[in-house]
């Protein structure tokens, strides 16, 4: 059995999907059928392209209608609606219209009356949903399933790959990864967590058999003026970037739920170690003063951090 690897780029970053097959062809069925899968959730649920569903979604939202979603939409809304009451309203995916205020590019920080004009729109209780018919009572809302999909996609493209008779590989879409099975020879794959201030180090390495690893950091998209940096995580209720938290890992059963649990623990600033600890899921902290914590920390005391 041979090792195969398929990189591509999808929903913004490079990814590989790794696979051991008999034959080459095999492989390539498997790899086919899940990139292809992974082009068809971008396509509906990408906010840069006015044919996505979920922009159909936002024309609605901003005229404060109602549109009726298939199956597949009312499971991840369901799914964003269990995060934002187990995050107390801190996942939020009426957030991302503070896009609107916050360029990463500018090197500069937005207006406060522009954010303070953003909060007005946003609130994943202020819309009414009641599957499958999703309402936007208050006009100019968005919805932005990003913090959701991309996860969602690892999960289902490593079950496309098992339901075509692939025991061993591993799904990774930038950094979110779901293991199909081990190496072919039972040895786990090794994965390591960058350091979020040392782009060149690793804070940890994981060996993993099976699961999947899922994280959230300050340190994609910054702006650092004066020696402060700005984070793309968002506060959905100040509109301004968390500012603890430099980087949380997760692992769990399923990428989008280690990557929600990530971005929640980023959310939860000064409770965030304590949430992720009551939850109960491997993971590993990192604020912004360079203080580690988490079960996996912990775990690997003996041999240091690395």
């Amino acid at each position: 059995m041979k090792l195969y690897r398929f990189p591509f780029k999808a929903m913004g970053t490079p990814c590989e999907i790794q696979l051991y097959a008999a034959s080459e062809t095999k492989a390539e069925r498997a790899a086919e059928a899940a990139i292809s899968d992974i082009q068809r959730l971008e396509a509906t649920y990408s906010r840069y392209r006015e044919d996505s569903f979920l922009s159909a979604i936002n024309r609605v939202a901003a005229q404060g209608g109602t549109i009726t979603v298939d199956n597949e939409t009312a499971g991840l809304l369901d799914y964003a609606d269990t995060c934002y009451r187990e995050s107390d309203e801190l996942f939020d995916i009426t957030s991302g219209i503070l896009r609107r205020a916050w360029n990463f590019k500018s090197n500069q920080l937005p207006d406060a009356s522009l954010i303070q004009a953003l909060l007005d729109k946003i609130g994943w209780h202020k819309l009414r949903w009641v599957s499958p018919v999703l309402e936007f009572p208050l006009v100019g809302m968005e919805i932005d399933l990003g913090g959701v999909v991309k996860e969602y996609a690892v999960d289902r493209a490593a079950t496309l790959c098992w339901d075509r008779d692939i025991q061993h590989g591993m799904v990774n879409l930038g950094g979110d990864i779901k293991i199909i099975g081990p190496h072919a020879d039972g040895s786990p794959w090794r994965i390591g967590i960058r350091h979020p201030r040392q782009p060149e180090a690793l804070l940890h390495t994981l060996e993993l058999y099976s699961g999947a690893l899922a994280s959230s950091g300050d340190y994609e998209r910054c702006i650092t003026l004066n020696g402060v940096r700005y984070g793309h995580v968002l506060n959905p209720k100040t509109g301004w970037p968390v500012n603890r938290m430099a980087a949380v890992s997760v692992i769990g059963d399923f990428c989008v739920i280690a990557g929600s649990a990530s971005t929640i623990g980023m959310l939860k600033e000064q409770q965030g170690g304590k949430w992720l600890a009551q939850l109960g899921l491997p993971h590993l902290w990192i604020d912004v003063d360079g203080q580690a914590g988490g079960s996996l920390i912990e775990e690997s005391k003996d041999t240091r951090l690395r």
